[in-house]
């Protein structure tokens, strides 16, 4: 990472777990273990906001400028660079860095100051969270009482329970594609993190506990490299020796 850093005027962070944030960034060999100084770093991964800030305050001491910046649109979003970017730091840096991202996304919003990015995006995730329990649950339901999944989705999709999770994995769940646009075992990272948030505010969400521990079960039952649509599996299972009444 040092090396890339010595070669470019803006360097880009997307990792997996905040692990590895720390070590391409503030590692040994990282991003901001050196002397070269004046350019920007930008996190984009999904991690800690408390990561953000410790990184905004090494950079600032190499006159550096830093931005976390992590994303939110799946796989699709990022294939059609169609991202939405929330971005925690100075204006001044995201002016700066805003025709790099728009080449990404779609939409970039300025979120407040170092880590506000990072809350932006855990709220992100616990809205998304109860979301995709709701999707697969009521495919459950559906399934249980004898109705075609996709005559269900065409019927709910453009109502009141439309969501872009439904329209995203509705249909991958109806033809069994549990492959990644986003793994379980990141989606359980970031709801970690969004837990010892709130827990930081003493702040109650137990939907959000609830969802985490769905998803960890799924994890039990070996998807942890699964798309987060897999869920839906895991539940299926849960309901497997259930007799119908």
């Amino acid at each position: 990472p040092a090396e890339v850093a010595a070669e470019a005027d803006v360097v880009f962070s997307i990792v997996g777990f905040p692990a590895d944030v720390r070590s391409v960034l503030l590692g040994p060999e990282g991003v901001l273990n050196g002397d070269i100084r004046g350019k920007i770093v930008v996190d984009m991964t999904t991690s800690e906001p408390s990561l953000a800030r410790e990184i905004e305050a090494r950079a600032a001491e190499l006159e550096w400028s830093s931005l976390d910046a992590p994303v939110s649109g799946g796989d699709v979003g990022a294939r059609e660079a169609r991202l939405s970017i929330m971005v925690g730091g100075g204006e001044d840096t995201l002016a700066r860095v805003m025709p790099l991202f728009n080449v990404m996304g779609k939409i970039v919003t300025h979120c407040g100051p170092a880590g506000a990015g990072q809350h932006t995006k855990m709220a992100n995730q616990i809205l998304i969270s109860t979301c995709m329990v709701g999707l697969c649950e009521g495919f459950l339901y559906a399934e249980r009482a004898g109705l075609d999944l996709r005559t269900v989705l065409d019927a709910v999709a453009s109502g009141a329970a439309g969501s872009f999770s439904l329209q995203t994995y509705g249909p991958r769940i109806i033809d069994g594609d549990y492959n990644p646009g986003f793994l379980i075992e990141h989606f359980c990272k970031d709801l970690g993190i969004a837990l010892q948030e709130a827990r930081r505010m003493n702040l109650a969400l137990p939907g959000l506990a609830l969802a985490e521990q769905l998803y960890l079960t799924a994890m039990a039952q070996g998807e942890a490299r699964s798309g987060t649509q897999a869920l839906y599996r895991a539940l299926r299972y849960m309901n497997s020796n259930r007799a119908e009444s």
